[in-house]
């Protein structure tokens, strides 16, 4: 499903009902402010939702990228005016974006990538790359309307910097809806002019086109690694190196589930992964929201059935990164009782979120300020049933930003959420 070109915003509170979804213009032509929103608060931090236009995909100190209703926006103060737009009409779309340190503009439809370096005054597609330097062309789907989701996320930090170039790594969430796709890591270590695949799964018979036959499957036939979707990449500057992991399930044909170490040769143009750990649903290691923090691995379990136990092996861990496969040695921060794989850390403030139809929460949040001593979990209401995910680190004012997706993947709405002092 893609998101729609205004998103449908829920009442907030009782307040906003007379100032949601509307649109001021300002003086000067093209500039659009977006409507104001009332912002509420926990204990902990502030809260409120983006705009009813444009969908907010991503952050970056003071810019924010957004679509709809035709159109890719760019903001320069945070989401307050968008003086920058251009007109993409395959803006409903869009499933993954990502603004780079020099200002260039990454976005990406369902099986195409696009960039722009000059804040939309113009945008042209970026092939993506082989690792042997050949065209990596996205498969001819059996339905023009399912191509699947090639570049689609479920993590929000994608770049880093990596011996003082700044990378972009992600894996692909897919094969839930929009039809079967590959599952991929791809990278850039250009600022997205040039975009190449970093590792291809194997062929998982499970998720291929209706009526596919071996011969076409889709994924790589000479890799027995096979997985439904990554649920993130996150890079360990102490060793160099990027973690990954994958879901879903062993439905018969081998374990989707992994944990993958990559290393990359800058001087070679050459990756080298290797699988750490693979395991069944049920387990701690059935992950995401990766995050390395002064040199500890922290992740989120997103366990579910057939249960190994009583309980299902839950909660937010730590460990030094040597002893991941050593469970004696990881140390239980938190444990949620609810699937999760979004988490991220920053300046010691820690936001997770619940899967909304594995929860007793409607929209349930995660959140600890000091990274990890204290924790607490608050259920949103106003929100109804949402799942959080794609979280973005803080802007210039503060604020986090993440989706707020409908089961645990359909578009819904932007949240931002401002630690307090």
């Amino acid at each position: 499903m893609t998101p729609p070109s205004a998103p449908t915003r829920r009442q907030f509170l009782s307040s906003t009902a007379a100032t949601a979804g509307g649109l001021l213009l300002l003086g000067g032509a093209g500039k659009l402010r977006a409507a104001p929103t009332d912002v509420a608060s926990t204990e902990h931090f502030h809260y409120r939702l983006g705009p009813a236009w444009p969908y907010i995909d991503s952050q970056r100190d003071n810019q924010a990228f957004g679509f709809g209703d035709g159109k890719i926006v760019l903001s320069e103060d945070n989401g307050k005016t968008w003086p920058h737009q251009a007109a993409f009409p395959e803006a409903a779309h869009i499933t993954f974006s990502c603004i780079f340190r020099n200002g260039n503009i990454l976005f990406a439809t369902r099986e195409r990538i696009f960039l722009s370096t000059d804040k939309l005054k113009s945008y042209r597609p970026i092939p993506v790359r082989n690792r042997d330097g050949s065209d990596y062309r996205p498969h001819a789907p059996v339905d023009p309307a399912l191509p699947g989701w090639y570049f689609h996320p479920l993590d929000g930090e994608h770049t880093w910097d990596v011996n003082g170039r700044e990378m972009l790594v992600w894996g692909n969430y897919c094969n839930v809806v929009g039809g079967a796709v590959p599952v991929n890591i791809y990278y850039s270590t250009d600022s997205g002019r040039t975009i190449k695949v970093a590792y291809s799964f194997g062929q998982n018979k499970r998720f291929q086109q209706k009526g596919a036959q071996p011969g076409a499957f889709l994924g790589d036939a000479g890799n027995p690694v096979i997985c439904r979707h990554v649920h993130g990449v996150t890079y360990n500057p102490g060793e160099n190196a990027f973690y990954a992991c994958t879901g879903d399930i062993n439905r018969g044909d081998g374990k989707e589930c992994h944990w993958l170490r990559g290393t990359y040769d800058a001087r070679a143009d050459a990756w080298d992964w290797k699988v750490i750990m693979s395991s069944d649903s049920d387990s701690r290691y059935k992950s995401g929201g990766i995050n390395f923090v002064d040199g500890r691995l922290y992740w989120i379990s997103d366990a579910n059935g057939p249960k190994v136990g009583p309980k299902h092996d839950r909660g937010i861990f730590a460990c030094a990164p040597a002893d991941f496969a050593h469970r004696e040695k990881h140390q239980l921060l938190f444990n949620p009782e609810f699937e999760s794989a979004n988490m991220l850390i920053q300046d010691g403030v820690i936001i997770a979120t619940h899967c909304a139809p594995a929860s007793t929460y409607a929209t349930g949040i995660i959140y600890s300020p000091d990274l990890g001593r204290t924790w607490v979990q608050y259920d949103l209401k106003e929100f109804g049933p949402r799942s959080g995910c794609r979280i973005h680190g803080k802007n210039s004012d503060g604020w986090f930003r993440l989706d707020l997706r409908k089961r645990w993947i359909d578009y819904g709405e932007v949240l931002f959420i401002k630690p307090k002092a």
